[in-house]
């Protein structure tokens, strides 16, 4: 059966909420207010030092959901879109891109899992160049617009069912399946799979992974995409430099040894 990677987003891949990240581009473009910023800003603070607690959370969604009731979907989609460079750039984390790469490299297909809303979710997975995205999805009226209520909400619980419907699907083996996720909330999702990784988590997620003996990592660098295929670019070049010049020694090797072969034989012919 195959194998597969799971990531949760938001400081697993990025080193901020995904939600609080777009604020800006939000602001700039008219659907959300100076004051929303700011506390969206203080709520991830409290999400940084504190930990997301289910009842932080759950207050967080419907906040958001009240938020963006009246929203047009393709507004925010094109928005997110235009913004994803400058926007997600600066919070990529180094060290998930260089898990991704890896599991990519082994054969197995990753996937980001986020509460947050496809809209921002899908087209940073393309980014950053995922196999798939599972994302919370919001509820749009005939005219394109959301409603304020959730279609499907991708949290807790809900993250271990929808990979358990996808190791369905894509046959899956989730005994060697991998997990990464920094939050106490993801708990379900990480005892599903074979190699649950707690990646910076918050204390109620370290004291889990302690006395389950679970991988513990810490991310802590980011780094621009340009900058990272750039450096992979050198790297790859190298190593072709590399096998060439051994290539070619073998090659004047063999033929130094065969001119030296066939003059013995002509000497031994005389």
């Amino acid at each position: 059966m195959r194998q597969a990677a799971f990531f949760d987003l938001d400081k697993t891949v990025i080193a901020r909420a995904s939600m609080a990240a777009f604020g800006g581009p939000f602001y700039k473009n008219g659907l959300i207010s100076k004051s929303t910023i700011i506390r969206s800003l203080y709520s991830q603070l409290v999400y940084k030092h504190l930990g997301a607690s289910e009842q932080k959370l759950e207050k967080i969604r419907k906040s958001v959901l009240e938020l963006t009731k009246g929203w047009e979907q393709s507004k925010v989609r094109q928005i997110v879109e235009e913004a994803l460079a400058q926007t997600v750039d600066p919070i990529l984390f180094q060290e998930a891109l260089d898990e991704i790469d890896a599991h990519q490299a082994a054969g197995r297909r990753v996937w980001l899992i986020s509460a947050s809303p496809e809209e921002i979710v899908r087209p940073l997975g393309r980014y950053v160049g995922v196999d798939g995205v599972i994302a919370s999805r919001a509820e749009v009226d005939s005219d394109g617009q959301y409603t304020g209520d959730m279609e499907r909400y991708v949290y807790g619980p809900y993250k271990a069912e929808a990979i358990k419907e996808i190791a369905e699907l894509e046959h899956l083996n989730l005994d060697e399946c991998y997990a990464y996720s920094d939050s106490i909330t993801d708990e379900p999702m990480l005892r599903i799979v074979g190699h649950p990784v707690a990646v910076n988590p918050d204390r109620a997620l370290f004291k889990l992974a302690k006395e389950n003996n679970w991988d513990i990592r810490y991310f802590t660098k980011t780094i621009r995409l340009a900058e990272r295929r750039g450096m992979l670019t050198k790297k790859r070049t190298a190593a072709i430099t590399g096998v060439t010049a051994v290539t070619a020694s073998g090659a004047l090797a063999i033929g130094w040894w065969m001119g030296r072969h066939k003059k013995a034989v002509a000497e031994k012919a005389s």
